[in-house]
């Protein structure tokens, strides 16, 4: 069979995405291939100087791509509003949600500005709220999708409901894990609302295998001059292209048929490079009733219910 790569996206003329981390890494790769195949592309990013840099890159790449750029810090809840906001002021519908953006912190437990834990604010807790933020302008679209970003670090973590915030035990690795599994679990539990309600938003997982990007960068920045130079190094030799590592979240963006609840990753061993095939998330992250828990705890988290 075939592998598929970005050649095989459609024509996507007439539809809009929202890409969150769009200034660099998969962000970046995902929404430059977005524009570059007719897509309407929205840069949402933290940084505006950035992101009107990845702006002029694209357009570079892509003569003609329709790309803007909107400021957005996922680890701010009053940011997801704004943002929403201000989406929901200038369009009618939204086609492809992107939940990309994310981080990893290597050094001591920190908390964002809502105080939340650093990995559950920013990779998970944002997203929950701008996904149902923007639920109405998606029903409006054309095939709509949300797609969020996983990883294969989730199949070794466990939902701790009575430590989500790592303040009895910090380990800032198996904080991100728990993150990127309480994503994988949100992906899956926002399907079945979905599909329950009757929408036609469907919502699909993705994740990149091991990729480079600069995300390895900034999580060993607080690891001194040693650190950062080790992260340059497995970034080098344990990693595959970030073009390649974007692919599975491009698939399951684009793809013909793809269906809600869907997950895709690299095929290779460990799902840590290769073609992107339909991978599944760990017992845990499938479980119904570990769905609605977490699904609970987020809404009240946020203070945001939907669905």
């Amino acid at each position: 069979m075939t592998a598929w790569t970005a050649s095989d996206i459609p024509d996507l003329t007439g539809r809009t995405a929202i890409v969150t981390g769009a200034n660099a890494g998969l962000g970046f790769v995902t929404a430059c291939e977005l524009a570059a195949h007719g897509g309407e592309v929205i840069l949402a990013v933290r940084d505006r100087a950035k992101g009107d840099t990845a702006a002029d890159r694209i357009r570079a790449a892509a003569p003609g791509a329709k790309v803007t750029v909107r400021e957005i810090d996922v680890a701010s809840q009053a940011s997801v509003r704004a943002f929403a906001a201000t989406v929901t002021d200038e369009r009618e519908r939204i086609d492809l949600l992107i939940n990309n953006a994310g981080g990893q912190n290597l050094g001591a437990r920190r908390t964002t500005v809502d105080g939340f834990e650093f990995h559950l604010g920013t990779n998970v807790l944002g997203h929950f709220a701008l996904t149902g933020l923007l639920l109405p302008l998606l029903a409006r679209g054309t095939g709509p999708r949300v797609v969020s970003l996983s990883s294969i670090t989730h199949k070794r973590a466990h939902l701790d409901f009575d430590d989500l915030q790592s303040e009895r035990s910090f380990s800032p690795l198996r904080a991100y894990a728990m993150a990127k599994l309480a994503t994988t679990v949100f992906g899956l539990e926002l399907d079945r609302r979905l599909r329950s309600t009757g929408s036609p938003v469907i919502s699909v997982l993705a994740h990149p295998g091991l990729s480079r990007s600069n995300f390895i960068d900034s999580a060993w920045k607080d690891r001194g001059p040693v650190g950062r130079a080790a992260g340059r190094l497995f970034s080098a030799l344990a990693t595959q292209p970030t073009e390649q590592g974007a692919l599975p979240q491009l698939h399951a963006a684009t793809a013909t048929r793809v269906k809600g609840g869907d997950f895709y990753g690299p095929d290779g061993r460990g799902e840590r490079s290769g073609n992107v095939t339909p991978v599944s998330p760990s017992k845990e992250a499938a479980d119904r009733a570990t769905g609605t828990r977490f699904w609970n705890a987020a809404q009240q988290l946020t203070g945001y219910e939907y669905l």
